[in-house]
């Protein structure tokens, strides 16, 4: 009866839980930059590939202001559009974003913005799963 049903649901919620880091993992790991924010436009997702591509680290981007900090000034006013699209719940694919390395040099990424959403399907942010097209634009000139 009760012992049992407080088993299965210990045992659910260590499978759920189990899950969460294997999903961490993968956003953390990929071979494809993963960024996120939160509904007020600060970076609340920043993986490995990321933090590679642009010189900057995790650290350094939780908490601040994605367009401002991070999108070249030309492009800020499209991309704070695909965000708000996306924090309405209109996903955005494969737009073109330049990124401002710390190193001040341009990075090209080809983006997917997703809404990102809770257990009860209110909308919390926006996550980009990009490409780095930096090599093939500069083969294109």
């Amino acid at each position: 009866g009760v012992a049992q049903d407080v088993t299965e649901a210990a045992n659910h919620d260590r499978a759920v839980a189990s899950k969460a880091r294997e999903l961490r993992q993968l956003i953390e790991t990929a071979n494809a930059p993963i960024f996120g924010i939160d509904v007020h436009g600060n970076v609340n997702e920043w993986n490995d590939k990321t933090a590679e591509i642009t010189g900057f680290a995790k650290e350094d981007t939780l908490g601040k202001p994605l367009v401002e900090n991070f999108i070249m000034p030309k492009l800020r006013k499209s991309i704070q559009d695909v965000m708000q699209n996306a924090l309405l719940g209109n996903d955005t694919s494969n737009y073109e974003l330049e990124f401002k390395t710390r190193s001040n040099e341009i990075r090209y990424l080809l983006v997917n913005a997703t809404t990102r959403r809770d257990a009860e399907n209110n909308i919390v942010g926006v996550v980009g799963v990009a490409q780095d097209v930096t090599e093939t634009k500069r083969n294109d000139r």
